[in-house]
């Protein structure tokens, strides 16, 4: 009878299957669908997002740029207008020029006006502005207008012998011509 048994019990015991296809669920086509619209928003959020992130870089190096191009402009406008304030102003130091150049009996007099121009010189100096144009200098036609020519040998061919209005530069940028003399 132990036979028996040893069947009986085998019987009784349920044996475990391995779990069925039917057992796992399967993804439905709503399911499907669902998947592939998660995929497209997530897709369409990538791209939103590099295409924020481009507009972003542009915008930022636009701004760079700007402020670049700002500071470039800046820079320029000061000697502009200084240029323009001293063009202005240049007229006065040759009124004080001939002035001092003029006969006085009034040495008191004679040196106020000494003092006046020396000021105004000063001013000038600290603003970077430079006035040219001495006798015995070289012509340059790019920093001296001719207005007269004279033959003299003592003096050298192409030299300054008078200067009626000294030229005045700021830097490189010339604010006015000096009106010379040039010796032929």
């Amino acid at each position: 009878m132990p036979d028996t048994t040893m069947n009986d019990q085998m019987e009784q015991e349920p044996v475990e299957q391995e779990p069925q296809a039917q057992d796992v669920p399967e993804e439905t086509p709503a399911q499907e669908q669902t998947a592939q619209e998660e995929q497209d928003g997530e897709a369409k959020l990538q791209a939103q997002v590099a295409d924020l992130n481009d507009r972003l870089l542009r915008t930022m190096a636009e701004y760079d740029n700007f402020r670049k191009r700002s500071q470039r402009e800046k820079e320029s406008i000061y000697p502009q207008a200084t240029a323009a304030a001293v063009a202005q102003f240049v007229p006065v130091a040759d009124t004080i020029e001939r002035a001092l150049a003029a006969p006085c009996a009034d040495e008191e007099y004679k040196k106020g006006v000494e003092m006046i121009l020396q000021n105004f010189n000063d001013i000038l100096a600290k603003m970077g502005v430079e006035a040219f144009g001495a006798p015995g200098d070289t012509f340059d036609p790019q920093v001296h207008n001719a207005v007269m020519h004279i033959e003299d040998e003592a003096a050298g061919a192409g030299s300054i012998v008078e200067v009626f209005q000294k030229g005045y530069r700021l830097g490189e940028r010339i604010i006015r011509h000096a009106m010379v003399k040039v010796a032929n």
